[in-house]
């Protein structure tokens, strides 16, 4: 499994020293490299210096995440931040999700805030050993075989409610998420189903995600698509 996976971790306490303009660069050109689930969806991400929300964090910089209104676009925002989420922790910085952390400024974009994310240096362990992830079991979320399921398994969820389900189904994984009322934890779930795509992805030498005609119905959860 890819290593980062295996260590990562949310980052709660940041040095809230501010990054250099050189590692900001970094940052920057990682935002231009990283790969859409959905190429056709419109997205922008922002790097501010502040945020304001319920269970907001401290941290000396925030991503902020809009995108255009359309079906998949909250997958697509799990998906993008979900790889600035690992190279962060391969860089040596901590950051962690929020999901109700919202721009203090007025927005200038034409696209709808979606999520923020804190990052920086980190003030506790980057890491972690994988026996410390706090997950429900393999059992519990999937059935069926696929090595890949344990990095989908490692990934991070809103509360860590890890609403998702997965079906191995001969080399394609059919992927489901919990139903939920219209509100907060309806949209965490979307997104989740993203970053959880993304682990997958990772473990895989070639990615591919679509809706298919012939996946099986799952009682009180969505179909959300399938990997190919």
């Amino acid at each position: 499994m890819n290593e980062t996976i295996r260590k990562r971790k949310s980052i709660r306490k940041y040095d809230m020293t501010k990054l250099d303009a050189a590692a900001l660069e970094k940052v920057r050109t990682q935002i231009e490299s990283v790969t859409p689930l959905y190429p056709g969806i419109r997205y922008s991400i922002e790097i501010v210096d502040k945020t304001n929300g319920l269970f907001n964090i401290k941290a000396p910089h925030y991503l902020i995440f809009r995108s255009e209104d359309k079906e998949g676009s909250l997958e697509n925002i799990g998906f993008i931040g979900q790889q600035l989420d690992l190279f962060f922790s391969e860089s040596g910085l901590g950051a962690c999700w929020l999901g109700a952390s919202k721009p203090t400024e007025k927005e200038a974009s034409t696209l709808p805030h979606v999520i923020a994310t804190g990052f920086g240096k980190p003030a506790e362990p980057l890491h972690r050993d994988v026996f410390r992830f706090k997950r429900k079991s393999l059992s519990a979320i999937s059935e069926g075989s696929d090595e890949r399921l344990e990095a989908a398994r490692l990934a991070p969820s809103g509360q860590n409610a890890q609403g998702w389900f997965f079906v191995a189904d001969g080399g394609k994984i059919h992927c489901y998420r919990k139903k939920a009322l219209p509100g907060f934890m309806n949209k965490m779930g979307a997104i989740d189903m993203g970053i959880a795509l993304c682990h997958i992805a990772k473990e895989s030498e070639s990615f591919s995600f679509a809706k298919v005609t012939d996946a099986p119905a799952r009682k009180g959860c969505i179909y959300m698509g399938t990997v190919l």
